[in-house]
C-alpha cells in the first residue's frame, strides 16, 4: 500500500505552452510525453463506488498494473488516500492478489470479480518533470486527452502534483509557485468522477443549493470548522465548474460559496482570531473583485487571483493553520462539544433575526438582505445534530423571506415574516419566548 498525496489542477488549454515554459526552469528532470490508457471497472450496482473505492487498470508501453484506491480525504482537490498497485503481466483484473485489508468486510466479497466490468476509459499523453523541493520529491505530470463512456467524451486538460517522498507541505508549497501563472484552478472533478458521469449519461449539471451540514454525533467544535469550511469549499468548486462550463448563473453561486467561508470564518471567530485568516480573508478579498469584474468565465476562474485564494483555503484546512493562533483558553474552547457550541450559537442567530424582523419595514427590508443571509448560512452550518425535517422547516421560513425581499414580493415578505416569527426554536437550551 502507498499512500497517495496529490493535487490537482485543470489547465486552461490556451495556457499549456506558457505552463510547459514554467515547468522546465523548476527542474531539468524531464520526461517526454507518453501514451496511457486506463479502464475503470465498476459493477451493475456501483458497488465499488458506494465504498469510495475505485479501480482501474492502466497500461503503457505492454507494461500493465492494476490499481484500488480506497477511501481517504479530498479537499479541495488536494487527495489524501490509500492507493494499492499490483502488476500484470496482461490487461485482464485479479482481484485477488489485492490484499484482504482492501476490502470493507477484511476479504474479497463473493462472485465481485465475475460482477465488475468496464465502466470507462481515459486516455491521455502524460508529460512529467521531477521536482526536489524542501526534503521532498514531486512529480509533476500534464495530462492531455479526453475521458470516455459510451457516446460521450470530455477532454481532459490536468496538472498533477504527486508526492514520491518527502513531506505534505512541500507539495503546497510548490503549488503556491505555480499558482502565481495564469491558467491553473484547483479542479474538484476527478478524472474518475468525470467519467461515472459521463457513464450515467451526461446529465446536464445544476446548481445545488447550500444544504444543512452533516456532522458526527460526537464532533468537536473543531471539526464542525473543518466541515463548514470543507462545505463551503466544495460550493466553490462545485459552482465555479458549471460556471466555466457555460452556466452564467452559477457565477452567483459561486460568489454566495465565498461569501459562506466568510460566515463560517466568523461564526468561529470567538475561537479562531482574526489574525489567523487574515491572509486568506484578503485572498478572498481579491478573488471577488477578479470575479465581479472578469469579462467571462475563464478569466475569472484561471485567474491568479482565484487560484491562490482558493489553494490558502485548502492549505489552512488540511494543516491546521488556526492551531498556532490559539492560546490555551481557545484550544479548550475548540476542543469542546459542537452540539453546545450549536446550542448557543442557533439561539444567537434567531435571536437576530427576531429583532431585525420583529416589526414591518416598508422599504427597508433590502437593506437587511445581507444580515439575512449571514444568519441563514450560519444556521445551516449549525443545524445537523437536530432533527432534520424541523431544521429545514424552520429554515424555509427565512429562506422564503429572503427569496421575497429579493424578487420584491411585499405580500409574500409579510407572510414569510410572521411565520419565521412564529416558529419554535427546533434545538435544545433555546431560551423559548
Amino acid at each position: 500500500m502507498a499512500q497517495e498525496i496529490e493535487l490537482k489542477f485543470i489547465v486552461n488549454p490556451q495556457s499549456v505552452e506558457a505552463l510547459r515554459a514554467h515547468l522546465h526552469t523548476l527542474t531539468d528532470e524531464h520526461h517526454d510525453a507518453v501514451q496511457l490508457t486506463n479502464i475503470y471497472y465498476e459493477t451493475p450496482d456501483k458497488w465499488l463506488r458506494g465504498h469510495d473505492m475505485g479501480l482501474r487498470i492502466r497500461g503503457t508501453n505492454d507494461r500493465y498494473e492494476m490499481t484500488m484506491k480506497i477511501a481517504g480525504r479530498t479537499v479541495g482537490g488536494l487527495h489524501q488516500r490509500p492507493e494499492y498497485n499490483i502488476d500484470l503481466e496482461k490487461p485482464e483484473l485479479d482481484l485477488a492478489r489485492l490484499p484482504e485489508e482492501v476490502w470493507p468486510e477484511g476479504g474479497l466479497p463473493a462472485e465481485l470479480a465475475a460482477r465488475v466490468s468496464p465502466l470507462f476509459s481515459t486516455n491521455f499523453q502524460r508529460e512529467k518533470w521531477l521536482v526536489n523541493l524542501g526534503k521532498s520529491r514531486i512529480e509533476i505530470a500534464l495530462d492531455r486527452g479526453d475521458v470516455k463512456a459510451g457516446e460521450c467524451e470530455e477532454p481532459i486538460c490536468e496538472l498533477e502534483l504527486e508526492l514520491l517522498d518527502g513531506e505534505r507541505d512541500d507539495i503546497l508549497k510548490l503549488a503556491r509557485q505555480l499558482v502565481t501563472q495564469n491558467g491553473l484552478r484547483q479542479g474538484s472533478l476527478s478524472k474518475a468522477a468525470r467519467g461515472y458521469h459521463l457513464a450515467a449519461g451526461n446529465a446536464p449539471r445544476h446548481s445545488k443549493p447550500t444544504t444543512i451540514l452533516p456532522v458526527p454525533p460526537k464532533a468537536t467544535v473543531e471539526q464542525g470548522l473543518e466541515a463548514s469550511l470543507e462545505l463551503a469549499l466544495a460550493q466553490w468548486q462545485y459552482h465555479e465548474e458549471l460556471w466555466v462550463r457555460g452556466n452564467k448563473a452559477a457565477k452567483e453561486d459561486v460568489m454566495r460559496a465565498i461569501a459562506l467561508v466568510r460566515h463560517a470564518l466568523a461564526l468561529f471567530g470567538g475561537i479562531v482570531p482574526r489574525k489567523a485568516s487574515a491572509r486568506l480573508r484578503d485572498l478572498l478579498t481579491l478573488s471577488e473583485a477578479t470575479i465581479t469584474s472578469a469579462v467571462s468565465a475563464e478569466t475569472a476562474v484561471y485567474s491568479t487571483e482565484t487560484a491562490m485564494a482558493k489553494l490558502a483555503l485548502t492549505e489552512w484546512l488540511v494543516t491546521h493553520g488556526w492551531r498556532p493562533f490559539l492560546d490555551e483558553k481557545a484550544q479548550g474552547k475548540i476542543n469542546d462539544s459542537f452540539k453546545r457550541f450549536a446550542d448557543t450559537h442557533l439561539s444567537r442567530h434567531a435571536a437576530d433575526l427576531r429583532t431585525t424582523f420583529e416589526h414591518p419595514l416598508g422599504e427597508r427590508y433590502a437593506d437587511q438582505l445581507p444580515r439575512l443571509a449571514r444568519n441563514i448560512d450560519s444556521v445551516l452550518l449549525l443545524s445537523g445534530h437536530y432533527n432534520a425535517v424541523q431544521a429545514q422547516a424552520w429554515l424555509e421560513n427565512w429562506q422564503g423571506l429572503h427569496h421575497a425581499i429579493k424578487t420584491g414580493q411585499r405580500i409574500e415578505i409579510e407572510h414569510f415574516r410572521n411565520e419565521a416569527n412564529m416558529q419554535e426554536p427546533f434545538w435544545l437550551h433555546s431560551g423559548k419566548r
